[in-house]
């Protein structure tokens, strides 16, 4: 059997950081054989500047929204950016597959193996059927009243079934699961569907980006009527309930998924408290999904992140779409949550950039760490998060 040995001034293994005096061993097919000391490694070891770590983890996207590169203007706010990608998001079919190609092919070079990617449409089915990254599909669903839950419900389930078509002959480890788009786009009719299609599978949902969301189940007014008029819609289609949206819409779930609550920018801290008690009592799994520079573009604020670490949540990481960030690029998220959280150690962002989300997607038994047996890829990182590749 032929042997590959990479060094690096750092080397994180996907649980610690360390010095230059590892090798990692892999076979010529990327399997991981062991981590030695440099001294029982032998020769050929074949040694890099930066910090060598296992293939990095995007927990969110919308890869089918590339075509919105530098369409959209950082700091619109969330509620005019939401009207802007409504309202521009048509473009040419030639146009959407071609940025599609280049994005996907851009999360590949800097690292990234694994891609938690929401979609409303199957327009990206032709690109995952011949990538080499692994694909969970969430199928976004938008259903603002229950009188066309299960019209609309049929429609994504076609989505899906697209995808499904599309990727099972190129490689059976992706996979599909149909989730709702936000607290303000779903209604109780179609929250309580997707529950029932969703037993035990991994979903996800855009929490409390902005403090309208809380408005508008308090009050049942608020900024997201803006939105509503889009549609057709010229009031609140949801029940006032006078709690937090997070507390108006988790309820619906109870059938053992594992719910990532993507970006929570104005989430309070009794309801994170909230969530992680209704996830226990009730047999969810939560995870918090981070996408710091989404954040910044749309409306220059950053998450709770030490709010979130004070609860000992389980946090990963995520781009968001071309749409809302100036590249898709793991590594640059990172350099951000550095930059804007001093306090944060090196190791503790790597771990939320590698082993946390092959957790969090179920996929660690193959990535996220450098385990013998395991084949996660490697990626080098600039010690300064300035950007990363993939190196095998």
């Amino acid at each position: 059997m032929a042997y590959r040995k990479f060094k690096a001034d750092q080397l994180f293994d996907g649980y610690h950081l360390h010095g230059n005096d590892k090798v990692l061993i892999t076979d010529d097919s990327g399997i991981v054989q062991s981590l030695v000391p440099v001294s029982e490694a032998g020769d050929d070891v074949q040694s890099f500047s930066g910090i060598l770590s296992p293939g990095l983890i995007n927990c969110h996207c919308h890869l089918e929204l590339s075509h919105l590169k530098n369409v959209i203007p950082p700091h619109t706010g969330l509620i005019g950016f939401l009207c802007s990608v409504v309202t521009k998001r048509d473009f040419p079919r030639e146009v959407i597959d071609q940025q599609i190609i280049k994005a996907e092919k851009e999360m590949y070079d800097n690292g990234i193996v694994a891609v938690g990617d929401i979609g409303n449409t199957a327009d990206t089915a032709e690109v995952k059927s011949k990538s080499k990254i692994r694909w969970q599909n969430f199928v976004e669903v938008l259903g603002f009243t229950d009188e066309k839950a299960d019209e609309n419900i049929q429609h994504y389930k076609q989505v899906a079934s697209t995808l499904k078509q599309k990727l099972q002959t190129s490689n059976s480890k992706h996979r599909t699961s149909l989730v709702p788009h936000a607290p303000y786009s779903i209604s109780p009719k179609t929250f309580e569907l997707i529950n029932e299609l969703t037993k035990n599978q991994i979903i996800s949902i855009h929490n409390q980006e902005h403090p309208a969301e809380d408005v508008l189940y308090k009050t049942g007014g608020g900024e997201y009527l803006k939105l509503f008029k889009i549609f057709g819609i010229n009031h609140s289609p949801f029940p006032v309930t006078g709690l937090s949206s997070i507390r108006s819409v988790l309820p619906h779930f109870n059938n053992g998924q594992t719910i990532f609550l993507i970006h929570n920018t104005f989430m309070s801290e009794d309801d994170v408290v909230f969530a992680q008690e209704y996830a226990e009592a009730n047999g969810l799994k939560i995870i918090w999904c981070l996408c710091i520079n989404a954040n910044l573009y749309i409306e220059n604020k950053v998450p709770p992140v030490e709010m979130l670490m004070k609860h000992d949540c389980p946090i990963v990481l995520g781009t968001d779409s071309y749409s809302s960030n100036w590249q898709l690029s793991i590594t640059k998220e990172m350099q951000s949550l550095k930059n804007k959280f001093s306090s944060l150690s090196i190791e503790t962002i790597l771990q939320w950039a590698t082993i946390n989300g092959a957790k969090a997607l179920k996929w660690d038994n193959e990535l996220g760490s450098f385990e013998t047996g395991k084949t996660p890829a490697g990626t080098l990182i600039e010690c300064d998060f300035s950007s990363s590749k993939k190196i095998f």
